[in-house]
């Protein structure tokens, strides 16, 4: 079967997009298929690579985003998908790229709509006070009635679609590079050069930007000098606010290591901190937060995120502000350090790169390969407000969620079942 998939934002110095995009592909080829990934760039050009073939289409810079780029240039796209031929079209942009849910459905191609973000999130933090809650789900219905599948990542992400009651809806979890990202990755010589013996090494990696509340992590420090832990905060990733980041974390014991190419490097970092900090409060899945899982290092999150689903119990849940992160990271190192590592690399094991392959693969009515199949599991969100993550199911592993899928009205394979609309099966 021929996929072609379609992002935006994404560039070199990409961070949980760029992965996803990367595993996924990997494993769409693994089971047999003919796979093309369309990203914007600076100048045209195609090359193979594990993921399948990747074809940069030149697209403007997107002003103050940090190299970020978009596919503006419907025409030419439209010509591109014409001479692709794909048989099943995904697409990862559900502002600017909507319409290609029309070019698909006006050329018997399935399509589907993977959301990796929350609109309702992203206008509570970025539009004008009195922005109405309908906006969002105007442009959330349109984004449903575009496409034939829409697939979130968690219970969380799915909720502003689910109180619409869109009927096309898929609920399938990333995953993690369990191998990768591992606990033997601790690093002696990078701790002795991060931090003292003495000291609570703590991570926070993301893009630098006013989504990730980099800010938090840098409060929650202050607070815990204040209080006399001796911690030091290291901050990998890059973006249009590390200026303004630095300045905040004057007088600190702050290191910004910048946005790291090696990926080997990222999680020997992940895997040698006491804690990592992932305070988004729209954080749709947090790959960074996995990854620190994997490594086993536990993770302090924003309570308001999708996050406290991929964490569960190997995690803490903290409010905006110091103190409140503060306390959750305390709360963590309170725990005996053997059991909490193991406890989280346990969690991260719930989510491999196979199971969401498997699961996105029978979300597309596509065949995975038989060494990707997904358990068959009772699916562990039913009844679930996902719009409280508070209350978000802490159970569910990764195969539950893959099989958790809602089938399309176009979709007659019948092992993709139903996610309950509003809490009603």
């Amino acid at each position: 079967m021929r996929i072609v998939r379609v992002a935006n934002f994404v560039s070199a110095s990409s961070g949980g997009l760029r992965t996803a995009l990367a595993a996924l592909g990997a494993g769409y080829v693994a089971a047999g298929h003919e796979v093309t990934l369309v990203v914007p760039g600076a100048a045209p050009s195609t090359r193979d690579t594990p993921q399948g073939r990747v074809v940069t289409v030149p697209g403007p810079l997107v002003p103050g985003a940090g190299g970020y780029r978009l596919i503006l240039a419907r025409r030419s796209l439209r010509r591109l998908l014409a001479e692709l031929e794909p048989d099943r079209l995904e697409v990862s942009d559900r502002t600017t790229l909507r319409w290609t849910g029309a070019w698909a459905r006006a050329n018997g191609v399935r399509s589907m709509m993977v959301s990796h973000e929350s609109l309702s999130g992203l206008l509570r933090l970025f539009a004008p006070p009195g922005t109405p809650v309908r906006l969002a789900d105007h442009l959330n219905r349109a984004t449903a009635a575009a496409f034939d599948v829409v697939a979130c990542t968690t219970g969380w992400a799915a909720g502003e679609f689910r109180r619409l009651g869109v009927p096309n809806l898929v609920q399938i979890p990333l995953g993690v590079d369990l191998d990768a990202f591992a606990p033997d990755r601790y690093d002696p010589a990078l701790r002795a050069l991060l931090a003292r013996p003495d000291e609570t090494l703590l991570v926070h990696c993301g893009r630098l930007s006013p989504e990730k509340r980099v800010e938090d992590s840098i409060a929650a420090l202050a607070e815990l000098r204040r209080r006399g832990v001796p911690a030091v905060l290291a901050v990998a990733g890059d973006g249009p606010r590390r200026r303004a980041l630095e300045a905040r974390a004057s007088g600190l014991p702050v290191r910004f290591l910048g946005y790291l190419s090696d990926r080997g490097l990222v999680a020997r970092l992940l895997a040698t901190a006491d804690v990592a900090l992932a305070p988004g409060p729209v954080e749709t899945f947090g790959l960074a937060a996995l990854e620190a899982l994997a490594g086993g290092t536990p993770v302090v999150v924003s309570r308001h995120s999708a996050l406290p689903e991929v964490v569960g119990e190997a995690g803490a849940r903290a409010d905006r502000g110091g103190p409140s992160y503060a306390d959750a990271v305390q709360d963590l190192l309170i725990r005996d350090e053997p059991a909490r590592r193991a406890l989280a690399r346990r969690r991260a094991e719930r989510f491999g790169w196979p199971v969401a392959v498997a699961g996105f693969l029978r979300a597309h009515a596509a065949e995975p390969a038989p060494a990707t199949e997904a358990t068959d599991a009772t699916d562990a969100t039913d009844g679930t407000d996902a719009t409280d993550a508070t209350d978000a199911t802490e159970t569910t592993d990764a195969a539950e969620a893959a099989d958790s899928v809602t089938k399309p009205a176009s979709a007659p394979d019948p092992a993709v079942r139903r996610v309950p609309v509003n809490g009603t099966p």
